[in-house]
């Protein structure tokens, strides 16, 4: 096919790989749109939704129930203390690093193939990393106590044991999981305000409404939230190597054998990624073929992802030969014997079967067709994801079991609660995913639609026709010729609809060449260099964020110095008060939550928002602004504004449609 001949005419996706061809920005955005809005609940989905319920309420019963009797309901005991309960939560915090690497990294490194595939992901950190965080409070004994580990003034004066990595894992975790959820829902913003404006009925109109904070796709709007994810997602990636590392130390701080290794840290990470990846593979599968999202999810998304998977499972498997090799290469004995009862003690099979899991079956990723059969792929992320659970309890249980001295050795049987418990939290987490693809969208609608754009911009249009995309009545209407000398409302501004980005951005140049001051462009995605042609010059994000940053890195250091050296000095084994490499883990996560909190406000604070009743809301056509439609408004109070020269100016633009908007 030929190049189009009309350049105003909407863009079509080009093939990509990332992305089929012949979608539009109006097609992209209802397909997405209409899984939350229209689609009606089916069987499949239905069965899902109850079978996860029922466990998801088995749990909480049996978490009331555990308050209750106590954690001797578990199989722990003496030397093991640390049961499923931990391994449960180290896999899980695993889990959710691929969210945040897929968000975060791939982002960094203008990976398209994220595009489709990140709002999800971005979901699964979350709910992996609630689950995550459940453990370690019921293991506690009392958990109603778990805010002990908190640094807050109470009665007593007692203050965190700021040296133990258990307390660095409560302010990595909480860091955590409030960084994903700012990305997660900064991101989210402008596809709430397409739902509002497609919603059929009030109350989905109001909710969502009152979640996108009155978002009407601004360019300064555009230009701080992209300032802000970037500049996130550069926070969140070191947070990505931190948490895991934080949470390797909890073993590796010790000298239990098994525990006390230095590669443990990396070791850790590499382990995450596989098994947060074969996860994404778990729930990107599925939601493809019960969604028919082919189009926008792959063979090239499936193919990258079982490519992550074995490189991170080559790193898996260096670790653990490195683990073996360095327990019998050091010569000590506690290590020889620990790694020998892994092969031919009372866990040997769980050893071997995650082997077998983690390092064997992970070798058929080599054969592209493999790597490009979706059923392939699910099955082989189960096993990836039994196989890093079973590596779990194996540092976990068996490094406990085998200890120094051999009248303290004992056996960890897990009870029915203990599979209770690990079931019930796989429940759960269906079950918060379920409902999250029914009411919020799977995929990011605004960045498809900048995918749209610059596949379209890439090449010709290829032979695949158009999706269909309904031509709003707005098209066959012409401009008003001005308002009503009646009309005694007070006007805000002229409002000039577009077809393309390109037109609003020849527009809103030549309305400041013109002499317009006070200009607003509004479009569907950020368009680059929309936000200088309306003289959005300097944007202060970037230094916001540094000042965060280093305000929370400094409270952090400031708060442990204090409490360790000042008001709460104990001697721990003639170690100094001020130990300032223990007291970095703490600092580097609230520097990120610092920087993080700053940006995200920022963002809100710039462009004034919650606004949920702007002018421009009520102008036709106007919901189209977070569809498939570009808006240029002159306001009123420009000094240069005069209502019968900026309707004559806008007309010769050529617009679409021009509308006056009133306040």
């Amino acid at each position: 096919m030929q190049p189009r001949s009309d350049p105003s005419a909407p863009p079509l996706s080009r093939d990509i790989g990332v992305l089929r061809a012949g979608w539009g920005y109006a097609s992209i955005s209802d397909k997405i749109a209409d899984l939350v809005l229209t689609r009606p609940l089916r069987g499949p989905w239905l069965a899902g939704f109850a079978i996860t319920l029922a466990g998801t309420l088995v749990l909480l019963g049996s978490m009331a129930y555990l308050f209750v009797t106590g954690v001797g309901l578990w199989g722990i005991n003496i030397p093991v203390a640390w049961g499923f309960a931990i391994a449960n939560c180290v896999w899980w915090i695993g889990i959710g690093h691929a969210g945040t690497f897929i968000s975060a990294v791939l982002l960094l490194l203008r990976q398209r193939w994220r595009t489709s595939i990140n709002r999800f992901a971005e979901a699964m950190t979350l709910f992996a990393a609630a689950m995550a965080g459940l453990f370690p409070v019921l293991h506690l004994g009392r958990p109603w106590f778990f805010y002990w580990l908190a640094p807050y003034p109470d009665k007593m004066n007692l203050w965190p044991q700021w040296r133990s990595p258990l307390v660095w894992d409560f302010f990595a975790i909480g860091t955590y999981i409030i960084v994903s959820f700012l990305f997660w829902y900064l991101g989210l913003i402008p596809d709430l305000a397409t739902l509002r404006d497609r919603a059929g009925t009030r109350f989905k109109r109001v909710a969502y409404g009152l979640f996108a904070l009155g978002w009407r796709g601004e360019a300064r709007h555009w230009a701080r939230h992209a300032s802000a994810y970037l500049l996130i997602a550069g926070l969140a990636t070191p947070l990505v190597v931190s948490v895991h590392s934080v949470v390797s130390l909890d073993f590796a701080i010790g000298n239990t054998p098994g525990y006390h290794s230095t590669i443990f840290p990396p070791y850790f990470v590499a382990g995450a990624l596989f098994s947060g990846f074969a996860m994404v593979l778990t729930l990107a599968i599925p939601l493809r073929r019960a969604f028919q999202l082919h189009d926008f999810i792959t063979d090239v998304h499936l193919d990258h992802a079982a490519k992550v998977l074995l490189a991170t499972g080559a790193l898996v498997a260096y670790g653990y030969l490195c683990e073996t090799f360095m327990a019998f290469y050091s010569g000590d004995t506690y290590e020889i014997a620990m790694t020998q009862d892994r092969w031919s003690g009372a866990y040997a099979p769980v050893y071997w079967s995650m082997l077998a899991c983690n390092v064997v079956v992970p070798q058929l990723l080599w054969w592209r067709r493999v790597r490009r059969s979706a059923l392939a792929l699910f099955l082989l992320s189960l096993v990836i994801n039994l196989g890093m659970w079973m590596e779990r309890v194996t540092i976990v249980v068996q490094s406990l079991h085998h200890d120094f001295l051999p009248s303290s050795w004992g056996v960890f049987v897990p009870t029915l609660w203990d599979w209770v418990f690990l079931l019930g939290s796989i429940s759960a987490f269906a079950w918060l995913f379920l409902v999250f693809i029914r009411v919020l969208p799977a995929i990011s609608i605004s960045e498809m639609r900048l995918l749209v754009k610059e596949s379209a911009e890439e090449g010709p249009a290829t032979d695949a026709p158009p999706k269909a995309e309904a031509a709003p009545a707005a098209d066959a209407v012409p401009p008003p010729a001005g308002a009503d000398a009646s009309d005694t409302r007070r006007p805000w501004g002229l409002l000039a609809e577009f077809r393309t980005a390109q037109e609003l951005l020849r527009a809103t140049r030549a309305a400041r060449q013109a002499g317009y001051v006070h200009v607003e462009a509004y479009a569907p995605f950020h368009v680059e260099g929309l936000a200088q042609a309306v003289g959005f010059a300097r944007n202060r994000i970037a230094l916001a964020t540094l000042i965060g940053a280093l305000l929370g890195g400094a409270l952090g250091y400031f708060m442990q110095w204090y409490s360790a050296v000042v008001d709460y000095p104990v001697n721990i084994g003639g170690r100094p008060l001020h130990s300032w490499p223990m007291f970095v883990p703490v600092a580097f996560e609230l520097t990120v939550l610092g920087g993080a909190l700053t940006a995200f406000a920022m963002v809100i604070i710039g462009n004034r928002l919650p606004d949920l009743a702007h002018p421009v809301f009520s102008a036709p056509d106007f919901e189209l602004a977070t569809r498939n439609r570009f808006f240029l408004c002159l306001r009123a109070d420009d000094p240069a504004f005069d209502a019968q020269r900026g309707a004559a100016w806008l007309d010769g633009q050529g617009p679409l449609r021009r509308s006056e908007v009133f306040r």
